[in-house]
Order: structure tokens, then C-alpha cells, then sequence
């Protein structure tokens, strides 16, 4: 998985296409969600680049054990 495919504002969802969140940008080896998305219950969560199973489409494909985490 090449991480600069993943920009800001691109959709994160789950491996059975759920919407999980909105991306807020790259830090170090996550990604950062954004708080104001509804998904995320008000807080920047994470989830890691190793989750990513691919970029596709416009969105950011979690593999099926990517669980987002606040930080």
C-alpha cells in the first residue's frame, strides 16, 4: 500500500464498505481521523497504515481486523 495515495477529506471505510470515518491527514504510520465526522463521536481517532488494505475508487479500503482507535 503506497501511503501518499491517501489525501485529506478522502472516505475511510471498513472492509464490508461501512463508512468508519474521513481523513484528517497522515501522521507518522496512521492516518487521523476527522472529529467533525459523525462517525468519529467528536475526537480524532486513528487507525494505521498497516490496516489499509487498498486506495480505491476515492476511498480508503480497511482491511477486515482495522478497528479505528482515539488517541
Amino acid at each position: 500500500m503506497d501511503a501518499t495515495q491517501i489525501r485529506e477529506h478522502m472516505k475511510v471505510v471498513s472492509s464490508d464498505g461501512q463508512h468508519v470515518g474521513t481523513v484528517d491527514g497522515i501522521e507518522g504510520d496512521r492516518i487521523k481521523l476527522t472529529k467533525s465526522d459523525p462517525a468519529s463521536g467528536g475526537q480524532h481517532r486513528y487507525v494505521g497504515l498497516g490496516d489499509v488494505e487498498q486506495v480505491k475508487d476515492g476511498k480508503v479500503c480497511l482491511s477486515s481486523q482495522a478497528k479505528p482507535r482515539p488517541m
